[in-house]
Parts: structure tokens; sequence; C-alpha cells
């Protein structure tokens, strides 16, 4: 069987006293524990930052190390959200200064002011429109959509 294989016969034996290495025992243990960092930093850490915390720890160890285990355990990074760079366009018109800064109406209904702001989620950014009145203080309409467009 070694000659078909063209293996060493001391090699298949001492293969046979002892199947699994050291060097996997090692990466074994430190799977563990890089698996215990990684799950504390809430999946977001990759590889030289998990090789920073086991530095701290007392862990010999290169970072190449560290990332070849957590490529081969698919243990991957949250890495931040894309940013989409809009390339340049038409300059945006600014809206002329109605109230000159009086938010304090006599009446309802005489002024009403808006923004657009956005939430950060785990699927990308969600925009969110609204409109007050100012003199209850009240929101009037809202809208939520994940594309910010000019409707």
């Amino acid at each position: 069987m070694c000659r078909l294989f063209k293996l060493h016969r001391s090699g298949f034996y001492a293969w046979l006293k002892k199947p699994i290495s050291n060097r996997t025992l090692e990466d074994n243990r430190l799977l563990k524990l890089i698996k215990v960092f990684y799950v504390a930093s809430g999946s977001t850490y990759g590889s030289p930052w998990i090789h920073s915390d086991l530095r701290e720890a007392g862990e010999q160890c290169s970072v190449n190390r560290v990332a070849k285990i957590m490529r081969q355990h698919k243990l991957k990074a949250q890495i931040g959200y894309k940013r989409r760079h809009i390339k340049g366009g038409k300059t945006s018109r600014i809206a002329d200064n109605l109230l000159a800064r009086q938010f304090n109406p006599p009446a309802p209904n005489q002024s009403w002011v808006s923004d657009i702001t956005y939430i950060r989620t785990y699927e990308g950014f969600l925009y969110v429109a609204t409109v007050m009145n100012l003199f209850p203080r009240r929101i009037v309409g809202w809208s939520m959509d994940k594309n910010i467009d000019k409707h």
C-alpha cells in the first residue's frame, strides 16, 4: 500500500501512532480562543484585532496563523456598510428663509417645517422624511423609504 501511494513506511507507521499532528492540536486550541474573542467582539473583529486580543491573553502566534484559522472556519469580520458615492450632478437649489427664525406662529397651519434623516440598519440606510406643524408642535406627516428620491 505504501508503494502504491508513494509513501515511506516510517511515515505511515508514525501516522498510525499519532494521526493528529501537534500543529493541528495547537490550531484547535487556538480556534477555541479565537471563537471566544470573536463572539465577544460581536463578530466584528478580523484577524488583526483577534491577534491583538490573543497577545494580550499571553498567546504566542502570528497574525497570519490567526487569519488562516479564521479563514478555514469561515469566521469573517463584519465590515462596515458600503458607501455609495454619488458623482457630481446639478447643484441643489436652496430654499428661501421665509420663517426668519420665527418658530412660534400665532395660529395653526401658518408654518410647517420638514426634515429628512437617515437610520443605519443592517440592510443599509432607511431614510425618514417628516413634516411638523409649528403651532401645536406635532408631526402631521412622515414617510420612510430605502431610497432618497425627489418624490
